[in-house]
Order: C-alpha cells, then structure tokens, then sequence
C-alpha cells in the first residue's frame, strides 16, 4: 500500500494499424495502440502498469486483461482492468468490466456488469447457472 507507485505506460510501443485483422492471443508490456480486429484474448502483466488504447475503429473479440485501458470501439468480451478504464464515447462492451478506477463518457456503452475490484470478493467465481448444473451433474453421479 505506501510501497512505490505503480508506473503507468504512457507511450505507445505497438501498434495494430486499421486493415490488419489478428486471430490468436496477444501478450504485451508497455503501451498498445489497436485500430485492427482481434479475435482473441488479450494479456499485458498486472504490474507491469501496460496501457491498451483501443480507437473507434477497432475492434476485439476476447478477454481483456490489462492494467490500463482507454476505449473508444467496441469489445465483446470480459473486461478486466487493474489499475483504471477509460471509457470514451464511441466505446461499446458486452461483457463485465472489472476495475479499479473506472471514468465514462456520456455516450459509452456497457452491456453487462459493472464490479469494482474490492466488490469482485462478493461475487461468485462462476455463473450461479453453471453452479446449479455442476451440483445436478455431482447428484447425477453419485445416484
């Protein structure tokens, strides 16, 4: 807690231009740019204070797992930021955000939930649906 400050990339190391379309995961550190279509997972370290910045004309499809994010397309996918999210007004999310700091523009979208970090504690680690069957499938067996 009274350790060092987290240092926050703000430079941009990557960048995904516009015509490009990219299916697989990313792993990064330090600052990324994405104007592109992705479809997968994207990872940067917790500590590592990455910064992704998504334009208007990107797009992802996948998990989000960054410290440091400003949005301004669209994802479809669980968002999860450790540190803070910025979301502009053409950002549009189906899925939960997870964050910290969280900073919204009239106008962004969020389809699904929002859960600051001190409230992901009290939620379940899975869907209550999928609890449910996991049970009925344990009594089916054991029957």
């Amino acid at each position: 807690m009274w350790g060092k400050p987290k240092k926050k990339v703000t430079q941009i190391d990557s960048l995904l231009g516009q015509q490009t379309q990219i299916k697989g995961d990313i792993l990064f550190t330090g600052g990324l740019h994405i104007d592109a279509n992705v479809e997968g997972n994207i990872n940067a370290p917790d500590e590592s204070g990455s910064v992704l910045s998504l334009s208007k004309q990107g797009s992802i499809k996948g998990e989000v797992r960054v410290p440091n994010m400003i949005i301004n397309g669209t994802i479809i996918g669980n968002v999860y930021a450790e540190e803070s999210i910025e979301l502009a007004l053409h950002a549009r999310i189906t899925g939960n955000v997870y964050y910290n700091l969280i900073e919204m523009a009239t106008g962004a979208e969020v389809n699904g939930s929002l859960v600051r970090a001190s409230d992901k504690a009290n939620q379940p680690s899975l869907p209550l649906e999928h609890q449910d069957n996991t049970q009925s499938s344990e009594k089916d067996n054991n029957s």
